[in-house]
């Protein structure tokens, strides 16, 4: 989006494995990405934890395929996840969607209070982030693309929507 905000970060995220990661630690370490068209790939290869780089090495990656298919791949995961500490930085694994709206600010008139939702979060139990694993999300059904209360309300998907009127989504 065009707005970066410090809490639009922690809500809005694909994260295989979110922690205090110092990709120049080692001349080992890289970050890649290969785009084809079909699945956006990003690779954490021989990363280590910012101080605590005698744990060992992390490789893994995040697959973005453009069916809304998204695969997590972890080759290394040399402690378990639950041991990295979060003092200095999150740890996170899993996705997160949320949204801003601009709106008025009722004290100063010319000015815009922005205001963020977030609609929807999965986190992945870390307990389950081992050597040669993965995790794979399938896209459900969505009701985003409904422009109007009547086509929302009287959809037939098999989740609770409802239309927000102030919003108009």
């Amino acid at each position: 989006g065009d707005v970066i905000h410090r809490m639009l970060t922690a809500t809005q995220y694909v994260a295989p494995l979110m922690a205090n990661f110092n990709p120049s630690f080692s001349r080992n370490s890289t970050v890649q990405y290969l785009d084809n068209g079909t699945v956006f790939v990003v690779q954490w290869d021989k990363v280590y934890l910012q101080g605590k780089e005698d744990m060992g090495s992390f490789t893994f990656q995040a697959a973005l395929h453009s069916t809304g298919r998204i695969v997590f791949g972890y080759k290394e995961i040399p402690v378990p996840v639950l041991q990295i500490s979060a003092t200095q930085h999150p740890v996170k694994a899993g996705l997160s969607d949320a949204f801003m709206i601009l709106n008025p600010s009722p004290d100063v008139p010319e000015s815009r209070r922005r205001t963020i939702y977030e609609y929807h979060r999965v986190e992945l139990d870390t307990s389950k982030i081992t050597n040669m694993s993965a995790v794979e999300f399938t896209p459900l059904p969505t009701c985003l693309q409904h422009q109007s209360c009547e086509m929302c309300v009287t959809s037939e998907l098999t989740f609770n929507c409802s239309w927000c009127h102030v919003l108009q989504r």
